[in-house]
């Protein structure tokens, strides 16, 4: 009894509590605490290969396997493998379709509680991460840090097959697919595949006709947020990328790249059929379409059938006369604002394109490949009745008529007859005509 009053003495008097020893409770375990807080912070675990530092062994472990390739969980159903057991988890409901995380504000849903949190700021407009160089901004940090990468032009990530390289690992994995031709998705409308579902379900809405997001200027709606907002470039006429050889400006950073490919004359897709090389992989992809004659998307007034739905668009146009596009010197009116700007080339002057051979300029690059055609000797447009060969489509088609027989120009004079207008003119200057007399063409 005696120790246990000296432990914790009596109050003087009942009105004062009994002193408890507060500084004196678990003092063992909080020595233990501090001593393992300091431990953790002087013994910070590094990774070997690229330097990410982990609190924890097992963390770093974890961490190393990225680096190792090794991938122990496979999808049974796609086949896709993934380093640890809960990503596999989470990939596996995009197969179920279960998405419990819905918004209020449009109904889309989302599999995780994050991905529904990153939804919401677009309904808000709220982008709080903005890049000090171009002013683009962004709802999440981590994109801001992605976009960063293209003004440092740092990619590290290449692909063992082709060599191309990329900023994020992410575009590295989607490339490499194109190297499997592994695209176990299928559109049920056109029968269009995709590597990705998330690249299904964006070609999906242009069958369904759903274009939600409106230009608040001219009114141009889109399917996607980002076609929106690069077509709202062409409003601010904003374009902070610039050409370092001809000094032409563009909106974004890819297709500057794509523009200076044409000074660089790099084509590094090329077709396996005929050879022909591309800058791009997607105008070699529209190039196979010629090959293979599949035209899946019809016009539903005249039944002309395309390959791509952006040339059925374009086609429709002529149906409904539509010409948003004019332009101020001359008036003249056009369907899409490319074909408005290749015209204002005319009014300019400007002829950039400049044949290596001959030194003869061009407004345009079709202008050239045109020209260059003549110097490098190249028919490939063949009579398949005389074998025949020409330079230009228009060449062959003029000659095919020498074989139909048809002469659709007479002269209103003699009545003879011409398989070419050329021809008629030549012949009518026999009869010595003025400008008033008629050429009859049936």
């Amino acid at each position: 009894m005696d120790d246990i009053n000296q432990k914790h003495p009596a109050p003087a008097s009942k009105d004062e509590p009994a002193a408890i020893p507060v500084e004196k409770t678990f003092p063992a375990m909080k020595q233990l605490r501090r001593r393992k807080r300091a431990n953790r912070e002087e013994r910070s675990l590094s990774c070997d290969q690229c330097g990410k530092t982990f609190t924890q062994r097992c963390n770093l472990k974890s961490h190393q396997l990225v680096h190792t390739k090794f991938k122990a969980f496979n999808c049974d159903l796609c086949g896709m493998s993934f380093t640890h057991s809960n990503n596999l988890k989470r990939h596996q409901l995009i197969h179920t379709d279960v998405k419990p995380f819905s918004c209020d504000q449009c109904g889309k849903s989302f599999i995780q509680k994050y991905h529904l949190k990153i939804h919401k700021l677009i309904h808000s407009s709220v982008k709080p991460f903005s890049c000090g160089e171009c002013g683009k901004s962004f709802i999440q940090s981590n994109r801001l840090k992605a976009h960063q990468l293209v003004h440092s032009e740092v990619k590290p990530f290449s692909c063992d097959q082709c060599g191309n390289t990329f900023t994020q690992r992410c575009s590295l994995k989607v490339h490499q697919r194109l190297h499997t031709a592994f695209k176990a998705l299928c559109c049920d409308q056109c029968g269009k595949s995709f590597t990705h579902k998330g690249h299904l379900k964006r070609h999906y809405k242009i069958h369904v006709g759903g274009k939600s997001f409106v230009c608040d200027q001219c009114g141009k709606s889109f399917h996607y947020r980002d076609h929106l907002e690069r077509h709202q470039g062409v409003h601010s006429e904003v374009k902070p990328f610039t050409c370092d050889q001809c000094g032409k400006a563009f909106t974004e950073i890819g297709r500057l790249k794509t523009h200076q490919l044409i000074h660089s004359g790099e084509k590094p897709f090329s077709c396996d059929l005929c050879g022909k090389s591309f800058t791009q992989m997607g105008n070699l992809k529209t190039h196979q379409l010629i090959h293979s004659g599949d035209k899946p998307l019809t016009c539903d007034q005249c039944g002309k059938a395309f390959a791509y739905v952006g040339n059925l668009k374009r086609h429709q146009l002529i149906h409904s006369g539509d010409k948003p596009f004019n332009c101020e010197q001359c008036e003249q009116s056009f369907t899409h604002i490319a074909a408005l700007k290749s015209h204002q080339l005319t009014h300019s002057g400007t002829k950039q394109f400049v044949c290596g051979d001959c030194g003869k300029a061009f407004t345009h690059m079709n202008g050239l490949k045109s020209h260059q055609l003549i110097h490098s000797g190249a028919k490939q447009f063949v009579c398949g009745q005389c074998g025949k060969a020409f330079t230009y489509m228009t060449g062959l088609k003029s000659h095919q008529l020498t074989h139909s027989g048809v002469k659709s120009f007479v002269c209103g004079q003699c009545g003879k007859s011409f398989i070419h207008k050329t021809n008629l003119l030549r012949h009518q200057k026999t009869h010595k005509v003025s400008s008033s007399d008629k050429v009859i063409v049936y």
